[in-house]
């Protein structure tokens, strides 16, 4: 029985991480790297010349078939790799056998694979990203003019949009993510110590140092790293995973707020049909998706941070910590997509509450706290020389239910000119907003 949710309860919503990042995806990339490599000694003339069109199938349509070949002679030399290495005879003349894996570690084709897996992981959580970007450029343009009371420290304070801060996690997520179409996928071919040793001793004349990099950037599409231990010190894959951990922060940001929002009753949720809120108070629309999107940024953050700090340590020139590790990209990338998908739903059901009485609770508790025009007021006062303004309103306002009538009449009772208190007195907690809405407008245009 599977140990993971990923693979049962939740393993429909990850389906396309699953070629990737199983057992099979692993061995589908390093079937490849083997014989990308030894496609191009042929190429070099170093490997005699023999038709290649078995090699170069196994690569394009590599299956279940195939996948438990591999297993099958896993099961005889204990070796993961060795076992491909084998497999891989079954499509050369046996004169040619000596080629495969010709100057190789383990480890070159480990972290090749590795690369390659990353690569194409990253691009399936590009997508659903994007997904949820747009879904948030979209509300923050469907909501940019609709006021909403702030609540610094948990209190009532100045008024926002709710558009507007929509694009405040638009906007932080644009800045770290705006380059992960463009991330290195750093690779090292060098053989046991990163000295092309065995590759020099064998055959002398060949740069191999050139073919090395040729191979990795132009066959393997990924970043030569030309200076390594046996390992690639895995210090590309550690930038990724903390920027993982970054993006987690803001969506746990997001999905913590809108909770909150739920709750204070500015959100509904879209019922959906057939669904249970609770089992025994029928009332019930939770905010499920972000509860759960919340939950699987937190335990992705959790791994990846993990990976992160541990797998650019090597003992001297290799231990094998960070081999068991990797394994565990599945996780990270699985829960990732999963919490990404989550929140998609989410969004996807809230909308603008109305009360029965046709009044949103939104525009309610703004117009329940005139007290946040305090700030205005205040600073009007400064900017007309008083220096004392801001004692002169918390002695006013400082734990008092005020309301906008008393607001309006403070304002008369100051020396300001008549036009700065009738523009003041027209001040109302719903248009007290600033320039949020042309915040918006520059941010998406």
């Amino acid at each position: 029985m599977p140990l993971s949710p990923l693979d049962d309860r939740y393993a429909n919503k990850v389906s396309e991480l699953e070629p990737i990042f199983s057992e099979f995806g692993l061995m589908r990339a390093r079937t490849k790297v083997e014989a990308e490599w030894f496609l191009f000694l042929s190429e070099k003339g170093i490997v005699p010349k023999i038709d290649t069109k078995k090699l170069k199938k196994i690569i394009e349509d590599f299956g279940e078939k195939e996948y438990l070949r591999i297993k099958e002679i896993e099961k005889t030399t204990n070796h993961d790799v060795k076992a491909v290495e084998i497999f891989l005879r079954e499509f050369v003349p046996k004169n040619t056998w000596q080629w495969i894996h010709f100057g190789c570690t383990s480890e070159d084709i480990n972290n090749t694979s590795y690369a390659l897996l990353f690569q194409e992981g990253i691009g399936v959580i590009l997508e659903a990203l994007d997904s949820v970007l747009d879904d948030i450029l979209a509300k923050a343009k469907q909501w940019k003019s609709v006021p909403m009371l702030s609540r610094t420290h948990g209190q009532t304070a100045t008024p926002t949009t709710l558009g507007k801060e929509f694009l405040v996690f638009l906007s932080r997520l644009e800045q770290i993510t705006g380059d992960w179409t463009d991330l290195p996928f750093p690779a090292k071919f060098s053989g046991a110590t990163g000295t092309f040793a065995a590759h020099n001793a064998a055959l002398p004349k060949i740069d191999w140092i050139t073919y090395s990099q040729e191979f990795v950037e132009g066959e393997l599409g990924l970043d030569w790293n030309p200076l390594t231990t046996q390992i690639e010190p895995h210090d590309g894959q550690a930038m990724v995973l903390n920027d993982f951990c970054l993006v987690a922060n803001i969506l746990i940001d997001l999905c913590r707020d809108i909770w909150g929002y739920i709750s204070l009753g500015y959100f509904g949720q879209k019922v959906v049909k057939g669904e249970v809120g609770s089992s025994t108070m029928p009332h019930k629309v939770n905010p499920i998706d972000f509860e759960n999107a919340e939950g699987n940024f937190k335990f992705m953050r959790g791994i990846a941070r993990t990976l992160a700090d541990e797998l650019p340590i090597s003992r001297w020139q290799r231990d094998l910590t960070d081999s068991t590790l990797q394994r565990n990209f599945g996780l990270v990338f699985g829960h990732f997509l999963l919490g990404l998908k989550s929140l998609r739903k989410g969004l996807s059901k809230i909308e603008l509450k109305v009360g029965a009485n046709g009044h949103s609770p939104i525009a309610e508790d703004l117009k329940n706290s005139p007290e946040v025009l305090t700030e205005a007021v205040q600073t009007v006062l400064r900017a007309h020389g008083h220096a004392d303004a801001y004692d002169q309103l918390k002695k006013f306002s400082r734990g008092q239910a005020l309301s906008l009538k008393e607001i309006q009449k403070f304002i008369d009772s100051t020396d300001l000119p008549k036009a700065e208190k009738d523009r003041l007195k027209k001040l109302t907690p719903e248009t007290y907003t600033g320039l949020a809405e042309k915040l918006v407008d520059i941010f998406i245009q």
